[in-house]
């Protein structure tokens, strides 16, 4: 069926028009867009723990990611349970949020790549707050780089840590 779209988009529905509200924030994650990029199943990346406290955005960020070709072989809420669960799942790829509600992401970032080296170039913070006002935090923690959430997408996940990061 032809639906007159360029090479490179799709149609959009209903579906992918709304904004996630959690928590009194919105989320209007990058695969709700029009454009439609997919993460290489045959790249390195293909297991992904994702960290954050708000657990309607877990659930969210995982459904779109999974869609996109990222297996989300689990997720946490707090610095304990992430890791927990990076030592019993070893992940290719960590998404951690900054604010772990009274916990800090860059800690768990710290700890993580202490515990696991592997997962040095692996980790990518994420935030609903700018990039410009976490830069000091982001350049001094060792991981691979920083996406906003509203631009989470498993190509987006998947060039940053395929860069190098920053």
């Amino acid at each position: 069926m032809r639906t007159g779209c360029q090479p490179g988009t799709r149609a959009v529905d209903a579906r992918d028009l709304r904004l996630v509200v959690t928590g009194g924030c919105a989320f209007r994650l990058a695969s709700m867009c029009i454009r439609v990029v997919h993460c290489d199943a045959e790249r390195v990346l293909r297991r992904c723990l994702i960290v954050d406290d708000n657990e309607r955005f877990l659930e969210v960020a995982r459904i779109s990611l999974e869609r996109q070709g990222l297996e989300v072989v689990g997720t946490a809420t707090t610095i304990a349970a992430a890791l927990l669960e990076a030592a019993v799942l070893r992940p290719d790829v960590v998404l951690v949020d900054v604010a772990l509600g009274a916990e800090s992401g860059f800690e768990l970032t710290r700890r993580l790549v202490e515990d696991f080296p592997e997962l040095r170039a692996r980790i990518v913070l994420i935030s609903t707050r700018g990039e410009e006002d976490l830069a000091d935090l982001i350049a001094s923690s060792p991981a691979a780089g920083f996406l906003s959430k509203s631009l989470l997408s498993a190509a987006a996940v998947c060039g940053l840590v395929d860069a190098g990061g920053r």
